[in-house]
């Protein structure tokens, strides 16, 4: 059985891209993420020390992907998976998803984005 914690819908606003008005402007982005954690623990103690905190979680994904220009969001996304690996011991497995819903490509579509899993390595 996988347990999961998700945040969905992180809006942020940055300077991410390859495009020279990316970096001077800056746009939105979105931000999904799931943790894989083992929560039989919190679910039988109903203490906040048994699980996954979401608002730090939250601060160290934004502080992640905030904390220098990337050109592609994979990068973002790896920086932001690292980072909660790093974070938080009780966690085996993240997906970041970023969607950029105003990515400069000459098409009509809803958004783009990607989804990276990272999962914990054994030592």
């Amino acid at each position: 059985m996988t347990d999961r914690i998700f945040i969905k819908g992180l809006s942020l606003h940055a300077y991410h891209g390859v495009m020279a008005h990316e970096a001077k402007v800056g746009q939105g982005f979105t931000i999904d993420l799931e943790l894989d954690v083992d929560l039989s623990a919190a679910a039988r103690s109903d203490k906040v020390k048994d699980t996954v905190s979401y608002d730090k979680v939250v601060e160290c994904a934004v502080a992640a992907f905030l904390a220098q220009r990337f050109r592609l969001i994979e990068a973002a996304a790896g920086s932001v998976a690292d980072a909660v690996l790093a974070g938080f011991p009780r966690v085996r497995a993240v997906a970041v998803t970023i969607h950029k819903p105003h990515a400069p490509i000459a098409a009509n579509f809803d958004e783009v984005g990607v989804t990276l899993v990272r999962k914990r390595t054994a030592k």
